[in-house]
């Protein structure tokens, strides 16, 4: 998952997770739809004739082309496998533990080759900044997908996210944290460590901005997370050590700072040598979300509407829901009553209302951390 956390920050609008180069259009081998349209150029599957016009063909295509998608990464592996026994298509998988410049680095080079990323699933800021690059699609779910969470026009969605959290071995750490000021007690020397480097890796950037929050800090002014860090450095109690499943089951990385979907999913897999606690910290409150395009030159365009459809569907966001992710839908599927509610229960509890920073802040932000990280933490 290491370069899968290559840094995308750019965060996504509160609503969902607070209840919870420009290349020409048509692919390769874009399939005339219903009346003549083109599946390539399809802004809804309405318009092109209907959902069942899509799946026929989607499966008349045969193949799906997917990027940088971990299958232990929100629940993909299942989720790859579901759409592709639901409509027998063959999902291939390229480049699984990519980053977000990865799959646009691809999109770009290879062009309209049938063997480029039909759908991307990428960190925000890449996405608004490569809008001309996506095909403008609806999914019939659309109506449920929170305004401030996806593109007026199309281009993108969010689809599942998270909350920054605290993982914590309580086999070796006695008094698990639960907040930022619990985290510079001298109980916890040389035991907490980020999930990366803040400069280049989206979760221990948020880990830093949500430091600042919880430190007198705001949406425009991330320092006193980089002093908080800082501190915690010269105190010894920064562990430099990037984390990953074998340090935490070694012991070796004993409290790791990460998104909750994915220290959750860290609990289930140690649940059998020990107990891997997982807190939403209620000071420094700071979430993420992914974001889901169409290539504009998708080789199988039809496949790729189908695999958004898929995704926005209530099967697909209960697949990221038992990922541990927080769907987008969340909300709408709640209150309709199609949430899986021991999915949904098993969520860490969230206290409080999160803070979500613009693009432009976003950007400051990176700077400052870019800038102050290294003299601060050396």
């Amino acid at each position: 998952m290491t370069a899968r956390r290559v840094l995308v920050a750019a965060i996504g609008a509160a609503l969902a997770l607070s209840a919870a180069g420009c290349v020409s259009s048509g692919g390769s081998n874009s399939t005339p739809a219903a009346g003549g349209a083109d599946w390539a150029t399809a802004t809804s599957a309405q318009a092109a004739g209907g959902f069942d016009a899509l799946v026929t063909a989607a499966k008349a295509e045969g193949q799906l082309n997917v990027i940088a998608l971990p299958p232990d990464w929100a629940n993909y592996g299942a989720i790859i496998k579901a759409f592709g026994d639901k409509y027998g298509i063959k999902v291939n998988s390229a480049n699984p533990e990519g980053s977000s410049q990865d799959e646009i680095n691809a999109v770009k080079q290879l062009g309209t080759q049938d063997r480029a990323p039909d759908v991307l699933d990428l960190g925000q800021s890449f996405a608004t900044g490569n809008a001309p690059l996506f095909a403008p699609f609806k999914v019939q779910t659309w109506d449920s997908i929170p305004a401030a969470n996806k593109d007026a026009g199309g281009a993108w969605a969010n689809d599942y996210g998270g909350f920054m959290s605290i993982g914590c071995n309580a086999k070796l750490v006695p008094v698990c944290p639960t907040t930022f000021a619990d985290l510079a007690k001298p109980d916890y020397a040389g035991k907490v460590a980020l999930n990366g480097d803040p400069t280049q890796a989206a979760a221990a950037f948020a880990g830093v901005w949500a430091a600042a929050l919880a430190n007198g800090g705001s949406l425009d002014d991330i320092s006193p997370g980089v002093t908080f860090w800082g501190k915690l450095a010269k105190s010894g109690n920064l562990l430099k050590v990037d984390p990953t499943p074998a340090t935490v089951e070694s012991g070796q990385t004993p409290i790791v700072l990460d998104w909750d979907y994915l220290n959750v999913a860290q609990a289930e897999k140690v649940k059998a040598s020990f107990e891997w606690k997982v807190a939403v910290p209620s000071d420094g409150l700071f979430a993420q979300y992914y974001t889901q395009a169409i290539n504009k030159n998708a080789p199988h365009p039809a496949a790729a509407r189908l695999w958004q459809e898929f995704l926005y569907s209530d099967e697909g966001q209960n697949l990221w829901l038992a990922g541990k992710a927080r769907p987008v839908r969340l909300v709408a599927m709640t209150q309709a009553g199609t949430a899986d509610a021991a999915l949904a229960a098993a969520l860490p509890p969230v206290s409080g209302e999160p803070k979500y920073p613009t693009q432009a802040q976003t950007d400051a932000a990176q700077k400052v951390v870019a800038q102050g990280w290294p003299a601060a933490t050396s």
